[in-house]
């Protein structure tokens, strides 16, 4: 559910909650239906000992939503926003997947060399190629590379951890993209998250699709 109004937290808040994912997510709860800018969730991710910004805030925040669930707007899910401004909606949580299996180490090496250590996203046949180290132009902080299965986990969750065919080295952006592009409880295609992802003119086109379907006048 979107907010009826757009309404900035005044959160100064310091989290000293052990992990940045733990940080995030308090700083969300305590300001639900609120618009929590990039600045507050920097404040809030840092640690609370050294005041180190963290370079992988930006992912632990996309995991709030793939992987605990939240509903937690940007600027693709409501107008209102600015970049880099989120609202957490509510409190409730989506069912997500089942834990995950994992590659053994020397299938994630096999995995990676085939990679040349950079990410492995295709779309429109343009490959990601980021390298694992170098920043992320987009979502910013540094690549880490991670194992990510061929097959969605919630379409097929055996995926063999010694064979490399079934992984592939995404970045975290990436990452979070494929898993907001497939739902974990149902296995069934994520439609709305891929039209959020999707460029104007793809909406477009999605949105004539549509029309001719069910016809203009309905």
């Amino acid at each position: 559910m979107i907010p009826t109004e757009k309404i900035y937290s005044a959160d100064d808040s310091k989290y000293d909650q052990k992990s940045v994912s733990a940080r995030l997510e308090a700083l969300f709860l305590n300001n639900v239906g609120l618009v929590v800018p990039r600045e507050q969730i920097i404040a809030a991710a840092r640690n609370p000992i050294t005041g180190k910004e963290p370079e992988n805030w930006h992912q632990r925040l996309s995991e709030l939503r793939t992987d605990k669930g939240y509903t937690i707007l940007s600027a693709r899910d409501w107008k209102a926003l600015k970049p880099e401004e989120y609202v957490l909606a509510n409190v409730e949580r989506r069912e997500t997947a089942a834990k995950r299996v994992r590659p053994t180490p020397a299938t994630w090496k096999q995995v990676m060399a085939r990679a040349e250590n950079a990410c492995e996203w295709r779309e429109d046949g343009q490959l990601c190629g980021l390298k694992e180290g170098a920043i992320d132009p987009i979502g910013g902080g540094t690549v880490k590379l991670t194992p990510d299965h061929t097959t969605p986990h919630s379409v097929d969750p055996n995926s063999d951890p010694t064979d490399p065919t079934h992984w592939q080295a995404l970045c975290g952006r990436h990452q979070v993209m494929k898993k907001n592009f497939w739902d974990g409880a149902t296995g069934k295609v994520n439609v709305i998250a891929i039209l959020q992802a999707a460029s104007v003119e793809q909406k477009r086109q999605a949105l004539s699709f549509l029309e001719q379907f069910f016809g203009r006048d309905r």
